[in-house]
């Protein structure tokens, strides 16, 4: 729902996300980060230097937007939104289209970060943060 954007990006973005952290761990594929930003997906913004109102902007205009999020009810907005950001547009929209509540959705998202696991050990370090996402997330927005 339109209202709920800044909704989404202060749960996403600013908990999720690491806020106005700035980071550039090499074993991330997105690279530099900032405002869960990544350079990777982003080449044409100056991470280092972004602000959060910049950022916001980025958000509602590469990840809001196109996922419909003004029209999507509560808590499928907030949920689809948190996944474009972290996985892209159209994952999120993918996992929608194949589960039919909230509650299998989290757990699509979840078999899917084990498969990248699976077939990326390295990540594993990153794992328990993306299912403590997942699980936080579910509590945050069960209705």
């Amino acid at each position: 729902m339109k209202e709920n954007f800044d909704r989404a990006f202060d749960l996403t973005v600013m908990r999720f996300e690491g806020g106005a952290a700035y980071t550039n761990d090499p074993d991330d594929p997105g690279g530099e980060t900032k405002y869960g930003i990544s350079k990777r997906a982003n080449p044409d913004v100056d991470i280092l230097n972004l602000t959060k109102a910049a950022a916001k902007e980025i958000y509602r205009h590469r990840y809001w937007n196109p996922i419909g999020g003004d029209e999507m009810p509560y808590p499928w907005d907030v949920i689809v939104f948190d996944t474009a950001v972290n996985l892209g547009v159209s994952r999120s929209l993918g996992f929608k289209a194949e589960v039919s509540s909230p509650a299998e959705y989290h757990l699509e998202r979840l078999a899917y970060y084990m498969r990248l696991v699976a077939k990326r050990p390295v990540m594993v370090k990153f794992f328990r943060g993306w299912a403590k996402r997942v699980v936080q997330l579910w509590q945050e927005t069960r209705t």
